[in-house]
């Protein structure tokens, strides 16, 4: 987990990097692979099934949470919705990436709709620090998913963590998968923050809507369940949401390289380098949203999901053609690399704690 900063958001939509990338000769070339394999088109019938699907599974859990009534059964509803936030929040993903809508005005009311309404999640906080990641992922100081916080990233930001971090970054690898319970009302609290900052653009808008689902959430807790069960039915719900949405995406990044200072390869070494691809079957691509494919999905952000898998074979043969090295592995594996990178970077504090 990393909890993010309370950094002003300006919700602007994600743009395309890859049109914004050509100056790179290698990576124009891979750019017109990939256009001349029609990867690039949009597929509007997946996300109208898809988006559809989210919809009516996400209204069926609510209508049994009011069917059920003050029943512990209760928690398995909370466990369902833990599930469908996170892919209320996948979809949220995309849309900001504009695979769904080619403008920037329907994205940004469909993204808000989706973030803020249904899943109480700020829609231009995140797409902010979504975007400062897509430009620079892993750079220690321009990446805000590896700003050292409560867990530290490199031996370098181990070496000056202090509070919490030094506290447990000698075994925040033991650390991680506990800790991500909390990362769903983390989301949450880090949306309400950003909304105070200066520069955060529709303010009242997304306000609004946050207000709206805080207040239809809890409306609907206090009219249905006891005040014990209500407290365990969030704690279930925001736990699962949050491990969810740290196992979806720590695989893509943690334990692979970080960058430092002007340590800026070029865009397509930059984007391949520091990611790493989950390998699986249709169901890791439902489950983790398409982000199994993290270096296609960073080489090319608008590309629609359903066309990662067909780009991931055109992607892996140039890299083998610049003898780039293109990480992949299975979930589990992802995962233990994760953990390893996590329990080594905190050695520094490990012999300061024995010393």
């Amino acid at each position: 987990m990393n909890p993010t900063s309370d950094t002003a958001a300006t919700a602007v939509s994600v743009p395309p990097v890859e049109a914004a990338a050509c100056d790179s000769s290698d990576f124009s070339v891979l750019v017109r692979r990939i256009t001349d394999s029609g990867l690039m088109r949009r597929r509007p019938g997946y996300y109208v099934a898809r988006i559809g699907g989210v919809a009516v599974l996400y209204a069926a859990a609510w209508t049994v949470f009011a069917l059920l009534g003050p029943t512990w059964w209760q928690l398995a509803v909370a466990v369902v919705l833990g599930v469908l936030f996170s892919q209320i929040a996948l979809v949220a993903h995309d849309i900001a990436h504009r695979q769904v809508f080619r403008l920037r005005r329907p994205s940004e009311t469909a993204g808000r709709i989706a973030g803020n309404l249904c899943v109480g999640m700020s829609y231009g906080w995140w797409q902010d620090k979504h975007t400062r990641h897509h430009a620079n992922p892993n750079h220690e100081e321009l990446d805000p998913d590896v700003s050292p916080d409560i867990l530290v990233w490199s031996q370098g930001q181990a070496r000056n963590a202090r509070g919490v971090a030094r506290w447990i970054g000698g075994r925040q690898a033991y650390w991680f998968f506990p800790l991500l319970t909390l990362e769903g009302m983390n989301l949450h609290v880090a949306g309400v923050r950003a909304l105070f900052g200066p520069a955060y653009k529709q303010r009242t808008l997304e306000a609004v809507l946050l207000g709206a689902h805080i207040v239809a959430y809890i409306t609907a807790l206090l009219l249905i369940l006891p005040p014990l069960q209500a407290l365990a039915f969030v704690a279930v719900h925001q736990a699962v949401f949050g491990v969810y949405m740290g196992c979806t995406f720590a695989p893509n990044h943690k334990g692979m390289p970080t960058l430092t200072g002007k340590d800026r390869p070029d865009f397509l070494r930059r984007q391949v380098l520091t990611s790493r691809n989950v390998r699986g079957g249709m169901l890791i691509d439902v489950v983790l949203g398409g982000l199994n494919y993290q270096i296609e999905h960073h080489l090319f952000p608008s590309m629609p999901t359903p066309h990662l898998r067909r780009a991931q074979p055109i992607v892996r043969a140039y890299c083998a053609e610049l003898g780039i090295p293109y990480a992949e592995s299975g979930l589990l594996a992802s995962y233990a690399q994760a953990l390893r990178h996590l329990h080594h970077v905190g050695a520094p504090l490990r012999s300061a704690a024995t010393v």
